[in-house]
C-alpha cells in the first residue's frame, strides 16, 4: 500500500479544504448562482417540479474539481488527493443539511431539534424569501449570521 508522503500536511489539506469550501460556496452563490448562472440556480428559488431542477447541475461542477484533485493525488497520495477529499466532504454535507435536511428532499433528519439546525433553517428560509436574483441574503450554508440563533 502507498502511504501518505506526510501525513500532517495531508491532514491539514482536508481540513483547510472543507472548511475552506464553505467560502467558495459562499462566493459562488452570491456572485455566480445568482450572477451569471441565475438561469441555472433560478430554478432552486421556485418549486420544484420533479424530482431534480437545474440548480443541481452545481453538483457536478463541484464533483470534478473533487475528482480532479483526487486523480491527480492518488499515486501518492498527496495533499491534492485529501484536498479532493475535503471538497467531497463538504459535498457530501451540503447534501445532507442543505438538500436533505432543509428542503426536505429526504425524510432523514426530521426529528432535530438543535438551535445551531434551527438557525440555519431558518437563515435559509431568509435566503429564499426574495424569490428573484437580486437581493437575497444569507448565501452560506454553515456559516450565518449571529441573529438567527434567537428564538
Amino acid at each position: 500500500m502507498i502511504m501518505p508522503n506526510n501525513i500532517y500536511i495531508n491532514i491539514a489539506a482536508f481540513i483547510i479544504s472543507y472548511v475552506g469550501m464553505e467560502g467558495v460556496a459562499w462566493f459562488t452563490h452570491k456572485y455566480i448562482m445568482h450572477g451569471f448562472l441565475w438561469v441555472l440556480h433560478e430554478s432552486h428559488h421556485k418549486p420544484r417540479t420533479g424530482r431534480f431542477e437545474k440548480n443541481d447541475w452545481f453538483f457536478a461542477f463541484y464533483a470534478t474539481i473533487a475528482m480532479t484533485l483526487m486523480y491527480f493525488g492518488y499515486d501518492n497520495l498527496d495533499f491534492r488527493f485529501w484536498m479532493g477529499l475535503g471538497v467531497t466532504a463538504y459535498g457530501f454535507t451540503y447534501f445532507l443539511l442543505h438538500d436533505v435536511f432543509i428542503h426536505r428532499r429526504g425524510r432523514f433528519f426530521e426529528k432535530i431539534d438543535h438551535p445551531y439546525f434551527k438557525a440555519m433553517r431558518k437563515a435559509h428560509k431568509v435566503h429564499h424569501k426574495t424569490m428573484g436574483k437580486d437581493g437575497s441574503e444569507e448565501f452560506g450554508l454553515l456559516l450565518f449570521k449571529r441573529k438567527h440563533l434567537s428564538n
